[in-house]
């Protein structure tokens, strides 16, 4: 379920980069989360009813919520319009991965510390001479903002009930991003190619991969999905590769494996019952 959740997820990117020519980046994030949002908060109100609104008490945590998931889902869609979907996956991955490092005591995530940072460092040398400049920076942005989203997503997750958090926070989101992808494109959001692209994308990258998170997280616990979920890098370069084409060097699949081997030894590694941050992290963050 974890290799399927993440496989589509990337899936999703890659049809997403084929948007980027009728409606940018900034139009195809808003088709992603204004889809994903027509989803979710409806299925959310007919389960949950009146108990689903959110007090007045809570709409800061909503806002904060959705307004990171559109700046990460808007930062990273920048990204892989400019450099490799693996690359930016693994820059990306290196965000939510750091914090949990950095907020650790443990001795040996010293050494996972220094190999996630390895990796970006190697990634880094290929900057320019084939890495754009912005797309890395994009990346690195999404990375941020993808840390970020673990603290908010936790105060959400504290704040609601089942999926009521993540379901208003989408709604924020679409609101929030939709000026941009109009403003960018306008009428070109609304032909039939972009709207069944967009579709498409927010299934393979909302809809699915959640709900298989949600069944794979009542099997295992979140010390052994963190150790999965560094499938994530190497799944983006296939994507990448398959789907467009996109070949990486020797320095940059050496990179992508430092990153996901940093994050695959960190969880292995913690202690029983301890949590693994990116572990917890829902697939909204990923693309």
């Amino acid at each position: 379920m974890v290799a399927t959740a993440t496989l589509s997820v990337q899936i999703g990117a890659a049809l997403a980069t084929k948007l980027f020519a009728a409606v940018g980046p900034q139009g195809a994030v808003t088709l992603r989360l204004v889809f994903a949002a027509s989803v979710m908060l409806p299925l959310t109100l007919a389960t949950r009813g009146a108990k689903a609104f959110p007090r007045r008490s809570r709409m800061g945590v909503v806002v904060l919520f959705g307004l990171d998931l559109a700046a990460m889902n808007l930062a990273f869609y920048e990204a892989i319009a400019r450099i490799p979907l693996g690359v930016a996956v693994t820059v990306e991955f290196s965000g939510p991965l750091c914090l949990s490092l950095a907020t650790s005591r443990r001795r040996p995530d010293v050494v996972w510390a220094c190999a996630a940072g390895g990796g970006v460092a190697l990634l880094g040398s290929a900057v320019g001479p084939r890495l754009d400049p912005g797309g890395v920076a994009f990346a690195a942005l999404a990375g941020v903002f993808w840390a970020g989203y673990i603290l908010t997503s936790k105060k959400a997750g504290k704040s609601f009930s089942s999926l009521d958090g993540l379901s208003w926070g989408l709604g924020v989101a679409a609101i929030a991003i939709a000026p941009f992808g109009l403003a960018s494109r306008g009428a070109a959001l609304l032909t039939g190619r972009a709207l069944g692209l967009g579709a498409a994308v927010a299934a393979l990258s909302s809809v699915i991969p959640y709900s298989m998170d949600l069944l794979t997280l009542r099997r295992v616990s979140p010390r052994r999905f963190g150790v999965m979920l560094s499938l994530g890098p190497a799944l983006a370069a296939l994507a990448g590769l398959v789907i467009l084409g996109q070949g990486l060097d020797v320095r940059e699949w050496v990179a992508l494996g430092m990153v996901a081997g940093a994050n695959a030894g960190s969880s292995a590694s913690s202690p029983r019952g301890a949590s693994d941050e990116p572990s917890q992290v829902g697939r909204e963050l990923a693309a």
